[in-house]
């Protein structure tokens, strides 16, 4: 009998601290790892969460509390750990988690196995006011970027950046339940950007406003990996996004696999510059003036689209990394280009139409119904529940047709910015300054393309 890929002794924890029941990349992870034989254990709210139906999920945790310090996140994980009785692989799930995994390094060593790298860098490259610096050390394209320090400065910032721009808090993952705020908000008028200023405190972090990016066809790309212990990129690859959600802004709804040798480039050279080591979910935009693709966000973690990188013989981001802490051979690469993923929930017609490739479904899978039915359900509910609130926040004015003013917001969220100028005060990726956003292209833009997905 031959030996299966996977350590099938060693069994892996997920973490997720964010409170969201419609992640699927959680779903994602339990399936890969469990159909290798891997057992796994799930530290995340999993009240009415899809994920909880899954065939695969060996046993629920309780996650830490809302805003945990990090001494109470360590309780959970050590407690988790006395539970499953011998080292597991550990793999944060979202931001908040992986920053704490990194600080917490030493007092988790040996109950889990963690990649091998400083325990400060997934605070670095998550927090958006260090990415900037941290590109320019790479020589990788960032958006213009200006930390304003008063309400004048982030209205003026905002007149000078060219209208609109992208307003993004810099550690998202300090942002309060319940605030209303998101991590990344694209604001149209300087008095916007002066009324998200004067919330920094609520927020938690600095507010920074970038040059906006116009999306567009074939602009927005993301591109997963695993740098194993080598520091070598051993699974993944770069991707286009072809619908989001929220539209022409948020997470990706339909993905498809696609080769791009200048994306994959630039996710080497951060990552050999920074020495990072374990999974990384990278977003690009290409400028459509200038043709580079510029780095918005790098999120130490997998993408809750990480499957869409399941290559022929079933390596993803996940599997490498239980495959290189174990201290197992890699299999070589054997790339999918074409393959597609579609998050039903955000894209029921891109789902629903036949196709002859391959194609993976964040929700249904044969193999394991039951969370895709849960998924429906839940679905179903939090669509009535927030039609009912907008309905009622509108009250008698509702029914005059006219609807209030809505910037729109996307969702799936410090240090000095250093040796970058530009001009009145503005920094950002080495390189001139961008000229003033480009004008709406007049062929279909993804948010067209989202609307019928």
């Amino acid at each position: 009998m031959p030996e299966p890929l996977l350590d099938t002794r060693v069994p892996a924890v997920l973490l997720r601290i964010d409170r969201n029941p419609f992640h699927h990349g959680t779903l994602g992870a339990v399936r890969s790892l469990g159909r290798a034989g891997v057992e796994v254990h799930v530290i995340a709210d999993s009240t009415g969460s899809p994920v909880r139906a899954s065939r695969f999920v060996s046993r629920l945790h309780p996650p830490p509390p809302p805003g945990a310090a990090p001494a109470d996140i360590a309780a959970v994980l050590l407690r988790v750990a006395a539970r499953v009785e011998r080292p597991a692989v550990l793999i944060p799930m979202d931001d908040a988690g992986a920053i704490a995994v990194g600080r917490l390094r030493e007092d988790l060593a040996p109950a889990y196995l963690l990649p091998q790298q400083p325990g400060a860098l997934p605070e670095r490259v998550a927090d958006k006011a260090e990415l900037a610096g941290l590109c320019a050390a790479a020589d990788v394209p960032h958006p213009l970027t200006v930390i304003p320090e008063s309400p004048a400065q982030a209205a003026s910032a905002a007149w000078r950046l060219g209208l609109p721009v992208v307003a993004k808090w810099s550690r998202p993952w300090l942002l309060p339940a319940g605030s209303g705020l998101r991590s990344t908000a694209v604001v149209r008028s300087p008095q916007e950007a002066r009324d998200l200023y004067l919330r920094t405190d609520e927020a938690g972090s600095r507010l920074l406003l970038q040059a906006f990016l116009p999306p567009g066809p074939d602009r927005d790309w993301f591109f997963h990996g695993y740098a194993d212990r080598s520091g070598a990129l051993a699974a993944g690859g770069p991707g286009r996004k072809l619908c989001a959600w929220p539209r022409g802004a948020g997470l990706t709804a339909v993905g498809e696999w696609t080769d791009n040798p200048q994306v994959g480039a630039l996710a080497g050279r951060l990552t050999d510059t920074l020495g990072y080591r374990g999974i990384l979910d990278l977003d690009f935009r290409r400028c459509g003036t200038t043709g580079d693709y510029h780095l918005l966000d790098f999120n130490p973690r997998p993408g809750a689209q990480f499957r869409l990188f399941a290559d022929a013989g079933g390596l993803d981001v996940v599997r490498a990394q239980h495959l290189d802490l174990t201290h197992r051979r890699l299999p070589v690469r054997a790339p999918q280009p074409g393959r597609a993923f579609v998050v039903e929930n955000y894209a029921p017609l891109a789902a629903l139409r036949p196709t002859r490739r391959s194609r993976e479904l964040a929700w249904h899978a044969h193999d394991d119904t039951a969370p895709g039915r849960a998924m429906w359900g839940l679905w179903g509910s939090h669509v009535a529940r927030r039609l009912f609130d907008r309905l009622r926040r509108l009250g008698p004015a509702g029914a005059t047709g006219v609807l209030p003013r809505v910037v729109r917001q996307s969702s799936p969220p410090t240090p000095s910015l250093t040796g970058l100028t530009g001009p009145a005060g503005l920094t950002g990726a080495a390189g001139p300054a961008p000229a003033l956003p480009e004008p709406t292209p007049t062929e279909p833009t993804d948010d067209e393309r989202a609307s019928r997905c």
